[in-house]
């Protein structure tokens, strides 16, 4: 089952060639799973870890899930801070081990944060974007607090390029979590975050979920 998730059959490609349509038993949720290395750009700012901490773990844990078999894993912070500082700039080997590594290491993860995951986005793209590898994104965060939407879409189109088929070779996925809904005056910053991230994830092959809950 797992590797009937991963992996597209001859035939699924050929189809695809002809239909742009989503292979919907090559995704879980909506979310493709057919990336062959996958990084975490968590937000550790204290909304995020003061208020639904418990969820960013269970929805990392869950991603992970349904990626069962990758060649390489990544966590890095919105400032694009590696959560383990030994593996800087190189891939985490997929084992059961380190997963269950990162997800305690997760837990008591605290390195400094500005509420925006533009630096965590560009240094990932920079560092580890490689012409033959599938490589996805998943963005954790709860607002957009400074930098220009536009300027951020910008840079990632050119730094994201395109493959020989024309789709962008890392896809950006993003799980908003609804931190600041019970906080007046962060309106603004949460529309933003979310026009953000809707609109990276439609630019680069990806999806956006916004959670509803923080537990």
């Amino acid at each position: 089952m797992n590797q009937a998730i991963q992996t597209l059959t001859d035939e699924m490609r050929r189809l695809q060639k002809n239909k742009p349509v989503i292979n919907k038993q090559n995704t879980v949720g909506g979310i493709s799973v057919n990336s062959e290395y996958i990084i975490f750009i968590i937000d550790t700012s204290g909304s995020m870890k003061n208020f639904t901490w418990p969820l960013v773990r269970k929805k990392m844990k869950e991603i992970l899930d349904i990626h069962p078999n990758v060649k390489g894993i990544q966590v890095m912070n919105d400032m694009g801070d590696y959560m383990f500082s030994q593996y800087a700039g190189k891939w985490i080997s997929d084992t059961p081990a380190r997963r269950r590594s990162i997800l305690k290491r997760l837990s008591s993860w605290e390195p400094f944060s500005n509420s925006s995951p533009e630096e965590g986005i560009t240094r990932a793209i920079k560092r580890f974007y490689a012409t033959d590898k599938q490589l996805s994104l998943f963005v954790f965060g709860d607002d957009f607090s400074r930098g220009s939407i536009q300027s951020l879409l910008d840079t990632v189109d050119s730094l994201n390029c395109r493959n020989s088929s024309g789709k962008k070779r890392v896809r950006i996925n993003a799980v908003g979590f609804p931190v600041l809904f019970n906080h007046p005056g962060s309106e603004m910053n949460i529309a933003r975050f979310s026009a953000l991230m809707r609109k990276l994830a439609e630019n680069n092959n990806g999806s956006f979920v916004g959670l509803t809950h923080t537990k």
